[in-house]
């Protein structure tokens, strides 16, 4: 049986999808990381600025849950982009217990930058690949996300 004949369960778990997954996001990650590097920042602080500048200000719990990381965790990142001047923390009115990430003027500069370099990058990655096949992989990716979620939920 010749090796593309072979059924993918069972493939050794190197070439089976799930790996495959994870090896194109450590790359793709890599590769947003290297660009932004020019820039200081790393794809976690790339997002969070331009996460924030378009739904800013927002609180920092949302930014969290947005991005998939604790409190934390999402602190740090913030404590990060403030030091350099990129974000500034606002008690939110009303509620002064909770602070609203807001971006600085120095910030928005940055995001510009962000946006241009993500442009490119993004149309690197997808070059040789139609629309189509993008919407398509798209619905199979949220499937398997969906599915992804499930398996967690059930342990």
């Amino acid at each position: 049986m010749s090796e593309s004949a072979r059924h993918e369960l069972d493939a050794p778990p190197w070439l089976r999808v799930e790996l495959t997954l994870m090896s194109l996001a450590r790359g793709i990650r890599r590769a947003y990381d290297l660009r932004f590097e020019e820039l200081g920042l790393n794809l976690s602080e790339a997002s969070v600025l331009a996460y924030a500048q378009e739904f800013g200000p927002v609180m920092q719990a949302e930014l969290a849950k947005h991005m998939g990381l604790g409190r934390a965790a999402l602190g740090s990142l913030v404590d990060s982009l403030e030091d350099r001047g990129f974000v500034e923390r606002r008690p939110k009115p009303g509620d002064r217990r909770v602070w609203l990430v807001a971006v600085t003027a120095a910030g928005d500069e940055v995001v510009k930058q962000i946006n241009k370099i993500d442009e490119r990058l993004r149309g690197e990655l997808r070059a040789g690949i139609s629309r189509k096949e993008r919407r398509e992989l798209t619905g199979l990716l949220n499937r398997l996300r969906e599915n992804v979620g499930n398996a967690i939920t059930e342990t």
